[in-house]
Order: C-alpha cells, then sequence, then structure tokens
C-alpha cells in the first residue's frame, strides 16, 4: 500500500522540530544562567512539547514507510552509522530524562517548605547538567542524520 502523500513531507517536518527544539534548549539554558526562571520554565516545556510532536511525526512517518535506507557508501556510511547509533541510544534516553528533569523543577517549585525546595531545585539542577548535553546532541543530530539520509547523497 502507498503512504498517504502527507507524509512525504515528515522528515522535514521531523528536522525543523529537532531544529526547534535545539533552539528552544539553547535559550532555557540561557535563560537560567540570567536567572529567568519562570520563562525558562516556560521555554524548556515548550522544548519538551516540542521533542513530543517530533516523536509523534517519527512514529507517523515510520508506520507507513518503515526505514529508509541510507544511500551512501564507504567512508560517508561509516561516519552516517556511527552518528545514527549513538542518536537512536541517546535518544531512547531524552524521554526519560526530560520527563525526570521536568518533574523535579515543577515538584520544587510547588513545595512549600524553603528548605525542602532548596534540596529539590538541587536534585532537579544534578539531572538536568545531564539530560541537556544529551537532549542538545540529540536534536542536533538528529538534524544532521536528516541531511545526510535526505540531501548530502543526492547533492554529490
Amino acid at each position: 500500500m502507498e503512504p498517504p502523500e502527507w507524509v512525504e513531507v515528515l522528515p522535514s517536518v521531523n528536522a525543523s522540530l529537532n531544529g526547534l527544539a535545539t533552539l528552544l534548549l539553547i535559550v532555557g539554558y540561557a535563560l537560567i544562567r540570567r536567572g529567568h526562571r519562570a520563562a525558562h520554565k516556560r521555554v524548556m516545556l515548550l522544548a519538551f512539547a516540542t521533542s513530543v510532536a517530533f516523536l509523534g511525526c517519527y512514529l507517523v512517518y515510520h508506520y507507513f514507510v518503515g526505514s529508509k535506507k541510507f544511500p551512501g557508501s564507504g567512508t560517508i556510511r561509516t561516519i552516517y552509522l556511527s552518528i545514527l547509533a549513538t542518536h537512536v541510544v541517546l535518544a531512547a534516553l531524552v524521554p526519560f530524562l526530560a520527563a525526570m528533569t521536568i518533574y523535579r523543577g515543577l515538584k520544587a517549585e510547588w513545595q512549600e517548605d524553603p528548605r525542602v525546595a532548596l534540596t529539590l531545585w538541587e536534585r532537579h539542577r544534578r539531572i538536568a547538567r545531564r539530560t541537556l548535553p544529551i537532549w542538545l546532541y540529540v536534536s542536533v543530530t538528529g538534524v544532521i542524520i536528516y541531511w545526510m539520509l535526505y540531501h548530502l547523497v543526492a547533492a554529490a
């Protein structure tokens, strides 16, 4: 069965969502470094929603199309597969890490006892320091994988 026409645009949509997530993560980090906690919260929740939208589009695309084989060979194929392998392994962790990071931040925010809230904020910061670089790596490599799979070899 032939996939619906609209499915053909999903790889571009996915790359755009990954790019947007990258920008939002960077902005969110800059906001918290400047002490803008409320703006940081909104931007990071938007980054999470963007990544959830990506995951939905990704699953729909692969439901209809399945896997797409990389058309290149030789060194470029080895590079592609290396990036893809690390991307896939870390991408499996991001939903859990991001959800835990968000949960800890919200839990700290809702805490009425300032001493408990301070401890919870520290737990949020500790996991966020691990989550952010992994999430950024996955978002950036998602765009690179799209470019390599759909544009690099075609341009060569």
